[in-house]
């Protein structure tokens, strides 16, 4: 086991990797930035170094100045949690070549599923199922050929991309060019590389994905799946497991084509495979090859700490767990809480003021926060998940309701209003909602 992991993130996931490491009895180093210094991170660890300025780019993205602060703590290994570093095969695999340990996949495997194009050509060879489309646009005729054969509409996207960015869908034949060429600007800008591909666009699926683990002994299982529809401009907003539209039947069968997949390529550590599901299909999507924001609800109803058998199998043991030992047990929802305006989503970095979390049995707060803690303005507003449990979803729906009520985070504005107004919805109550939740629905 290892003897001390550097924690190459900051706030609620470093709190909640640095919590996994005590429970292992392994030592902690925290990074941080100059605007970081007083985080609550950089508090409970074992050791901190600043490396760089407030910017991402000058700290948490700064690779030589991580590896710097790793070897001089006499780190073993390094956990990227997720965002920043957590995808970069570049950085998994200079952390290969310097002899630490990147707590995550191989960085070739990192690499594969980074592109979005070859992440698919992978998965239709291992017969996962894909959204008819093309796989790289070189011309605009291949779009026209493609919807005369298979009509509107259609979506372009961005073979490096993310977060929404070159993205377009296409309802009609005037919107062809214009699309392509937006699309292929955004993603140059954003990604540094211009390459978009098309898919047949489905327009009211659910955004389904499943949690596996594998150790480097090709052990392979999957933990059920998450429904993580409720979206805004393709960010996650609610998550829940179970989904309340699968049949077990159903589960089974994408779990079992996920591990097969995951097995024939010999991947090593957590991933998540997520594809949306209309009209009893699935269709892949992506392969995020981390740990993911909502994985509190999967560790929830399955009693699996996937942050703790993370770091296990990163240093080489194997897998506690074969797949008949995982039942899915009971309900659990996650609400991501951000520092933003509520109605606008203007973000709104500041002091806290006053600050309360909601307590009792079935509830989980993860976060960083504290009374006069000041939320910079330089990373992503995301500043709280609160995760509840019941025994089924009715209770669970109720618990976060309570929950959310009980929640004080004053001195800047946030979003726990928004997510009380979502679980009011009669769509949200039925879990008959899909991934056009928010514009439907009109809560924002």
């Amino acid at each position: 086991m290892f003897k001390k992991i550097l924690i190459a993130n900051r706030g609620e996931i470093a709190l909640r990797i640095l919590r996994a490491c005590r429970e292992l009895d392994i030592k902690t180093v925290a990074i941080h930035s100059e605007a970081d210094a007083e985080a609550m991170h950089v508090r409970l660890a074992d050791e901190s170094v600043c490396v760089g300025p407030a910017p991402a780019k000058n700290s948490y993205l700064n690779i030589p100045s991580i590896i710097t602060a790793a070897t001089i703590t006499n780190s073993d290994a390094i956990h990227p949690g997720y965002g920043f570093l957590s995808e970069n095969y570049k950085f998994a695999k200079i952390l290969e070549e310097h002899g630490y340990k990147f707590i995550g996949p191989k960085s070739k495997h990192i690499e594969i599923m980074g592109n979005k194009i070859i992440a698919k050509e992978t998965m239709k060879n291992m017969e996962i199922p894909l959204i008819p489309g093309i796989k790289e646009i070189k011309s605009d005729k291949q779009v026209y050929d493609f919807v005369e054969k298979n009509g509107y509409p259609v979506i372009v996207k961005a073979a490096s991309g993310g977060g929404g960015k070159g993205m377009k869908i296409i309802r009609k034949e005037s919107e062809i060019k214009e699309s392509l060429l937006l699309a292929k600007k955004e993603s140059k800008n954003a990604f540094n590389d211009d390459t978009i591909y098309l898919e047949k666009f489905l327009e009211k699926p659910k955004h389904i994905e499943i949690q596996i683990i594998a150790d480097q002994f090709n052990n392979v299982i999957h933990l059920g799946e998450r429904d993580c529809s409720i979206q805004r401009s393709h960010q996650k907003i609610i998550e829940e497991s179970p989904s309340s539209i699968l049949s077990e039947q159903q589960r089974k069968k994408i779990g079992e084509i996920s591990v097969n997949a995951i097995k024939s390529i010999g991947y090593e550590g957590l991933g998540t495979i997520e594809f949306l599901y209309e009209n009893d299909s699935f269709y892949f999507i992506e392969m995020n090859t981390r740990l993911q924001v909502e994985h509190p609800v999967t560790e929830m109803v399955t009693g699996v700490d996937l942050v703790k058998e993370q770091i296990r199998i990163a240093a080489g043991s194997k897998l506690s767990w074969k797949q008949n030992d995982i039942n899915i047990n009971g309900h659990s929802i996650e609400c991501r809480i951000n520092a933003e305006n509520p109605k606008t989503f203007k973000p709104s970095p500041g002091k806290i003021t006053q600050y309360h979390q909601p307590g009792g049995l079935g509830i989980r707060v993860e976060s960083a926060l504290f009374q006069g803690y000041s939320i910079p303005p330089h990373y992503d507003s995301m500043i709280a998940k609160l995760i509840t449990y019941g025994k089924n979803r009715d209770e669970s729906i109720l618990k976060m309701k309570k929950a959310l009520e009980e929640y004080v985070i004053m001195g800047i504005e946030n979003t726990i209003q928004l997510n009380q107004d979502i679980l009011k919805s009669e769509d949200f109550v039925s879990g008959k909602y899909n991934v056009n939740f928010m514009n439907e629905q009109k809560v924002n």
